[in-house]
């Protein structure tokens, strides 16, 4: 017995280096270096010079602490939307920024210095000032090498900081254009206040938490009224902020609000008709009177305060205000003011003459000289506020508390830095008018004369319809966000851009301590601005003030402003001394990218600062994303324990499992992830990868010399090419939208289903044991050669490190892929009648499959190879195409015969499609070479006619 023929070595079996199994995290690093030191970043402007520009301006994270997956998809994101740009061809240029500015790194080095016992407000300002400095910069150079890591490409040498000179000088030389063109205005309003960080706050650095209050109704006795039996009995209001009491100066009432007197305890209490029920719930039982009173009945009615026996404030009338805010959604129909600590308070109060007393400290706490718990505080303290603290205690001592209970569930606002509660406080602060007309003709001399953008005025007579006109000239993507920045814009109140801190860039004015004014003169700013370029944002605090004035005033008579500036309006310039500063004077950015919170954020500070100073948005396009939850939907929290790092990540599975994540999810919407959907991607990733080994392998030592023409391909070939040309325009609308889900899941698709399970699996037969001289093979390896070279670069966006190996095992000595273009894919392959044809005979492919599986499972046949079939086709036309093929090679079995039906039993094939197959197992014999069964291999292992060609010449 001898043994059978070994023809192993005469197959042509797909030959690479490239590894199936990934190895990302060690071999991302090494790429990165190389990048590095060819300097592709460098090698890319200069490749792009002169090509259409598009520019990402990048929103700048803070520089303190580890990057988390919010950075991580953001920065990714940006990153695929810029290296998709540079594919089409265009100058992307990619500038990170950070924002080095305000509470998150003073907030950092005030913690160090509370942990050595330290008072930060007794060390000297510039010193903590240079340590903050020194902090940020720390965590810029952490944060540099972390973002790098991911992938992203950028101009990492020269980032901007909010802290470098030149970003201080020109954020003081825009502040100085809003005070040129009388776009500031100091005045005492209620802002948002932090007792803890002792500042202002915006409304971006505000979130909301439920917590539970402290509930109280309290009795202020009428004194005076027109009419006369209201004399002698008490106006109930109700509030969850008892710390508000001892501020209050008047009560309101709703107009239209239907009022009613009802008894308890021997006393008249005058409540909302409506609200009867609920009162007597909080306060007790209470009796209820015919007496009805209509809002408008009450004007003119006085009560005094519950704690008048203490004199001088508290002595003072409260009278009665009519106040169309009033409503009987809950409390008592009345509404306690306190114009320190409310906006409806204070606009009320303001037009009865009735001005905040500034009775609550920064700190939290009543001044020292208050005449009710003066000292005390704070009032942020739940206990301080509770139904035994002092509050209610000395209001149950004077009889005016009715009811007391800390069980009222509320939202409340919260600092988004420092996590505690903040309140509603009257201070003195710097604003920019929402509503004040923009004076389009002010000088602003701090800018050259040539400057096009040295006035204001856009569509529109004041900053809010100058910033909604911008809106709507401005792509929102997804389109939804427009509606969403449009509301908040719309409502939002006047920007407050003072902060009483240390880290930042100070509102560098000087006040006339006479007039109150701020002063306006172009020689003054500008020397200003060069003090900022020469020492940075320290030298307004250790300036000469009367070098900066000049000789034509006396510092004396002036005050220099010492607040700082809100980081908001700090970001807000960025366009400034980023874009146009390195791109031109007016250049806008293409394209803003951020998080959906960023609408009352860096979207709309760099939206008013620009409106502002240019009459118009800073950006062409603003695309939002959501934010990343872990696998069961739930907040990041590491309380809870179920924070996902993105370096854990990077460094078990690469970077580009992170990339290829960020591009699959629905990242206009709120985004999971965990270690399931994790596991999913790296299966997606493992399929893509394959089928680049799989084209690597397959091209192996392939040359132009085997190129065929797509008009001499056959038919399967030119259909590839055909769904080759209906991807390419998928990717280019899919990036166009910026939507890389759809492109990521669009590739996958055509990888796996296209390539992988249909055109590689009939093919490598053809493959494997055709002469290299064939027409076929040569054809299948020319669309090969084509496949891979689109596909590279369609999957360098996202997979930005793989697509590098791959190009680089191909092609070791032709630099790196992102150098690359878009593929040229002739959209004339398109050819629908080859695509109606193809998408039939793989319905009828996939049938046949079907009908094969219970023969494979049953053990019958191996493989597929094994199966002679009858196609029974009850129509004619159907009948025609399958004879038209090679169906046994696009099915992958021994035989097909193409058999007429009858039509009167057309009924029979199964469903509705006109074929049916009968599938049996073949008696022809086994090529030893092939292993296709034929029926001129004269016995197993023997050769058939095509492989003894082949084989033997």
């Amino acid at each position: 017995m001898t043994d059978a023929p070994d023809f192993r070595d005469t197959v042509f079996l797909p030959k690479t280096d490239f590894p199936m199994k990934a190895g990302l995290a060690q071999k991302e690093p090494a790429i990165l270096a190389k990048w590095a030191a060819e300097d592709l970043y460098g090698k890319l402007r200069e490749t792009r010079a002169g090509k259409t520009r598009f520019i990402l301006h990048d929103g700048p994270p803070y520089a303190n602490g580890d990057i988390h997956m919010g950075h991580a998809m953001n920065k990714v994101l940006k990153d695929i939307i810029v290296r998709s740009q540079s594919l089409l061809g265009k100058d992307a240029p990619y500038v990170p920024g950070w924002d080095c500015h305000g509470l998150p790194i003073e907030w950092k080095v005030e913690e160090a210095y509370r942990a050595k016992k330290l008072n930060k407000d007794e060390v000297d300002p510039v010193l903590f000032r240079a340590e903050c400095r020194a902090y940020a910069e720390k965590w810029v150079g952490v944060q540099r090498e972390q973002f790098k890591r991911l992938g992203v490409e950028g101009d990492w040498g020269d980032p901007y900081l909010t802290m470098n000179f030149a970003a201080e000088a020109a954020i003081v030389g825009e502040l100085l254009k809003f005070a040129e063109s009388g776009q500031l205005y100091r005045g005492a309003k209620p802002v948002m206040w932090s007792p803890v960080e002792k500042t202002a706050l915006a409304d971006a650095e505000v979130e909301y938490e439920d917590i539970v209050s402290t509930q109280i109704d309290v009795a202020f006795e009428i004194v005076e009224s027109k009419v006369p039996e209201l004399v002698g009995a008490h106006a109930v209001i109700w509030t969850t902020t008892p710390w508000t009491i001892p501020v209050n100066q008047a009560l309101a009432y709703g107009p239209e609000v239907e009022y009613t007197l009802v008894e308890k305890d021997g006393r008249r209490l005058l409540v909302a008709a409506d609200l009867v029920g609920s009162v007597s719930a909080r306060i007790g039982n209470v009796t209820k009177t015919d007496r009805h009173f209509i809002g408008k009945d009450l004007a003119g009615t006085v009560a005094r305060h519950p704690m008048h026996r203490l004199g001088g404030f508290f002595a003072r009338p409260r009278p009665l205000l009519a106040g169309d805010f009033v409503t009987t959604d809950a409390g008592t129909g009345l509404v306690h003011m306190a114009p320190d600590h409310g906006e409806d308070d204070f606009f009320l109060c303001k037009a009865h003459g009735i001005e905040p007393v500034f009775a609550v400290e920064g700190d939290g706490k009543y001044r020292a000289d208050w005449g009710w718990l003066g000292g005390q505080g704070s009032v942020i303290n739940p206990k301080f506020n509770g139904p035994e603290g002092p509050i209610c205690a000395d209001l149950r001592e004077a009889g005016a508390l009715l009811a007391a209970s800390a069980d009222f569930q509320h939202s409340y606002p919260h600092s988004w830095r420092s996590k505690a509660k903040v309140i509603f406080r009257c201070t003195p602060q710097w604003f920019i008018p929402m509503d004040r007309s923009i004076d389009a003709d002010a000088a602003t001399p701090i800018v050259d004369a040539s400057d096009p953008v040295g006035h204001a005025r856009g569509n529109g007579a004041t900053l809010r319809e100058t910033a909604l006109d911008a809106i709507e000239r401005t792509r929102w993507v997804p389109e939804k966000a427009r509606n969403r920045i449009h509301a908040m814009v719309s409502g939002r109140p006047d920007w407050v851009i003072s902060r009483q801190r240390a880290w930042g860039v100070p509102i560098a004015l000087y006040v006339d301590r006479k007039t109150g004014d701020y002063l306006r003169d172009p020689a003054v700013n500008a020397r200003i601005i060069a003090a900022f370029e020469a020492g940075g944002a320290d030298a307004w605090f250790t300036a000469d003030h009367q070098a900066l004035l000049g000789p034509g005033y006396d510092a004396a008579h002036y005050e220099p402003i010492n607040d700082i500036l809100d980081v908001w309006f700090d970001s807000g310039c960025t366009h400034a001394f980023t874009v146009e500063a390195r791109y031109g004077i007016g250049t806008r950015a293409d394209l803003y990218l951020e998080g959906s919170d960023q609408h009352r954020g860096w979207f709309q500070s760099s939206l008013l600062e620009s409106c502002g100073t240019r009459g118009r948005a800073p950006y062409d396009a603003v695309l939002t994303h959501g934010f990343a939850l872990d696998g069961q939907g739930r907040k990041m929290s590491k309380s809870v324990g179920n924070v996902v790092d993105p370096l854990k990540i990077i460094n078990e599975s690469g970077a580009d499992i992170l990339r290829l994540w960020v591009a699959s999810t629905d990242y206009f919407e709120d985004v999971r992830i965990g270690k399931e959907i994790l596991a999913g991607t790296s299966d997606a990733y493992r399929k893509l990868r394959n089928t680049f080994r799989y084209l690597l392998g397959a091209l192996d030592g392939f040359s132009d010399a085997e190129k065929v023409a797509p008009a001499a391909m056959p038919e399967l070939e030119r259909y590839v090419l055909h769904l080759l040309a209906t991807l390419d325009a998928e990717l280019k609308d899919a990036t166009a939208a910026f939507e890389f889900n759809r492109y990521a899941r669009a590739l996958s698709d055509f990888a796996n289903n296209d390539l992988s399970a249909f055109f590689f699996d009939i093919r490598k037969d053809s493959l494997y044991c055709d002469a290299p001289s064939d027409p076929k093979r040569r054809a299948y390896r020319t669309v090969l050669d084509t496949l891979f070279h689109a596909l590279v670069r369609y999957a360098a966006p996202i997979l930005c490190f793989t697509a590098e190996e791959v190009w680089g095992t191909r092609y070791p000595d032709a630099g790196s892929v992102h150098l690359l273009t878009w593929p040229e894919v002739d959209a004339g392959w398109k050819d629908d009648d080859l695509r109606m044809r193809w998408e039939l005979l793989r319905r009828y492919r996939t049938k046949l499959t079907g009908e094969i599986e219970p023969l494979r499972r049953g053990k019958v046949i191996g493989s597929s190879l094994e199966v002679d079939v009858a196609a029974i086709s009850y129509d004619p036309g159907e009948a025609a195409l399958l004879r038209s093929v090679d169906l046994s090679d696009i099915g992958i079995v021994a035989r097909v015969e193409v058999v007429d039906g009858d039509p009167a039993v057309a009924s029979l094939a199964e469903g509705s499609d006109p074929i049916a197959f009968e599938v049996s197992k073949t008696e022809a014999e086994k090529c030893g070479r092939c292993w296709r069964h034929l029926p001129e291999v004269a016995s197993d292992g023997a050769l058939c006619d095509r492989c003894d060609t082949v084989v033997n010449g």
